[in-house]
């Protein structure tokens, strides 16, 4: 019974905070325009400041600081021409690694990244439309849950036991089931392939997260929210889906809807 209850004992207070978020989240993307905008700017000054704590072994000056900065650069992108978009998005991930003791590349890579997959989803809503948001927030909670219950009910081998020793490779595979059966749902063959394509990705922005946890020591990136962890717990997998996602329309284009 006591192995069965810490099986599933995050069961309930994940299940709530994933409730409320999809809630707040998919009013901010139905509504789109200055609340998507504003949501997506919180959500990234909040991610950063994760970071930047994270890798400065919890100095609050430097991770303060930096989840301002991150969520003025992204407010001001409204604001400011195009040319200037990127190296203001830039700038935040340089500013960050200016004032860490090590791991400084490391901190460049993945809040660059993080800095590009926030900025996309504003441009994916904006010029493709909710839809499209609303296909990669499906793809992305389909391919965690499918994989959550699918490795806790049928554990096995581990998908990168020395980055995330909790993945296994039955999650992993529902995951991709999942993703294929949303891409059914909202398109044809293609937007299947897609919505594998982007599981993975998906999956890869989870393991990057991990694999800095782990160089960290830290378990969770905060406690924001209860049973997830912090934003970036919650959000790591949106952000390898946005990046596959805003390569991909920049490279093959997506339908405006």
């Amino acid at each position: 019974m006591s192995s069965v209850a810490g099986k599933w004992g995050d069961l309930l207070p994940r299940t709530l905070s994933a409730v409320v978020l999809l809630g707040v989240g998919g009013l901010a993307i139905w509504q789109g325009g200055f609340l998507f905008h504003e949501f997506v700017v919180i959500i990234c000054g909040g991610m950063i400041w994760e970071l930047s704590r994270m890798m400065s072994g919890g100095d609050q000056k430097i991770s303060l600081s930096m989840g301002a900065l991150a969520a003025v650069v992204m407010f001001l992108t409204d604001f400011v021409p195009g040319q200037a978009i990127l190296p203001m998005l830039l700038a935040v991930p340089l500013a960050g690694a200016g004032q860490l003791k090590k791991d400084r590349g490391i901190y460049v890579a993945y809040a660059a990244g993080l800095m590009l997959a926030c900025y996309g989803l504003i441009v994916l809503r904006d010029v493709r439309g909710a839809y499209w948001v609303m296909w990669l927030v499906s793809v992305v909670v389909a391919t965690d849950v499918a994989g959550y219950f699918a490795g806790r009910v049928f554990g096995g081998p581990k998908f990168w036991p020395k980055v995330s020793p909790k993945k296994t490779w039955s999650g992993t595979m529902a995951g991709w089931v999942a993703a294929a059966c949303v891409g059914m749902v909202f398109g044809g063959t293609p937007l299947i392939i897609l919505s594998v394509l982007t599981a993975f990705a998906s999956q890869m922005g989870d393991a990057a997260e991990s694999a800095i946890k782990r160089r960290t020591g830290i378990k969770d990136s905060s406690n924001l929210i209860p049973g997830h962890g912090g934003l970036l717990d919650r959000f790591d997998a949106m952000l390898g889906a946005a990046l596959l996602v805003l390569v991909l329309g920049a490279v093959l284009g997506l339908p405006a809807t």
